[in-house]
């Protein structure tokens, strides 16, 4: 790297992902699924993690980012490593020799709805303060932060202290229901939390049975001090709430032909954070999610190929003009 590019370097302001960078292995079901046998399937091998996913989809659609994330000295980073790399920085990734790269196995039904997932993820509770904090200078260029809660939850409550008081923007998008423990209970400064109705009922202690359930929700999370919330509940769309109390729902985008569900929360998760980062109206913010979803559920990929900046364009102009498919 020359001098000057190491000087533009410095002046440059990413967006930095930090969290799940795992080996994906996905299995589909020929037929219905029988447990406790033997079960005909296809396979595939792709790279995934919540923080890697939203990582690709924003350096696909032209943001500069930066990757924070733990690995392994073994054959599965390097698959992620030659995948990631075009799309992202993967200079600030720390090796633990000691520990193994993360790994997502998932099993996929004869619709393309997942039916189990096995998760070895040990490795991401190395991505501890001190980690962050060894990589203070680049955190703070950051003109946006995107944690996810493979990270510990020590860590989560530094991102939250850190954040609030360099005034970065800062986003939490939960990984599942188990990790909802890893969420801090006062989430002031926190600019977005981009939830599903599970990971809220589990958080909550409650049951969303109807809308007025789902409103309730978003409204405690705001209560908690969360600027800008999504509750996400699949086919039945999204309630998305600001801090000054307003809600809006969004239906699902109809997929005629459901060939992965992998992936699709974070590729929504991506599009929202893209489109706000751009100072869009709520509505299309949330409406660049839905498309990025509905697009990346029609592919058989983590994050879909062809997605670029152009695409995306193309796609809300779709979606406007009601030409969607």
């Amino acid at each position: 790297m020359t001098k000057e590019m190491a000087e533009a370097f410095k002046e440059t302001n990413p967006i930095i992902c930090i969290g799940g960078a795992n080996l994906d292995r996905k299995f589909y079901a020929k037929f219905d699924i029988t447990s406790e046998t033997s079960n005909p399937v296809k396979s595939s091998t792709s790279v995934g993690g919540v923080a890697r996913n939203i990582a690709e989809n924003l350096g696909r659609l032209g943001e500069e980012v930066i990757l924070l994330t733990a690995r392994g000295n073994d054959a599965e980073w390097i698959g992620i490593y030659d995948s990631s790399s075009p799309f992202m920085n993967l200079e600030y990734v720390t090796l633990f020799k000691d520990s193994s790269t993360g790994t997502y196995t998932a099993v996929l039904d004869r619709n393309g709805h997942l039916s189990v997932a096995l998760a070895d993820m040990d490795i991401y509770e190395k991505i501890t303060p001190e980690l962050l904090i060894s990589n203070i200078h680049i955190l703070k260029r950051a003109k946006c932060i995107v944690a996810d809660l493979n990270c510990p939850s020590e860590t989560i409550d530094y991102l939250c202290s850190f954040t609030s008081q360099h005034q970065i923007p800062f986003v939490i998008i939960p990984v599942s229901s188990p990790k909802m423990n890893r969420l801090t209970k006062s989430l002031h400064g926190v600019s977005w939390l981009i939830v599903n109705k599970d990971e809220t009922e589990t958080f909550m202690n409650m049951n969303i049975l109807d809308v007025q359930d789902w409103e309730n929700a978003v409204k405690k999370w705001l209560e908690l001090g969360v600027k800008n919330v999504i509750v996400t509940n699949g086919s039945k769309g999204v309630m998305a709430g600001v801090e000054n109390g307003e809600l809006s729902y969004f239906p699902a985008i109809e997929t005629p032909k459901v060939v992965d569900v992998t992936g699709a929360g974070d590729s929504f998760c991506s599009g929202v954070i893209y489109s706000w980062l751009q100072n869009k109206e709520m509505d299309y913010i949330i409406k660049s999610g839905l498309i990025n979803a509905h697009k990346t559920i029609m592919s058989k990929y983590t994050v879909r190929q062809e997605l670029t900046q152009k695409q995306f364009i193309l796609d809300m102009e779709e979606l406007k003009n009601e030409t969607i498919y």
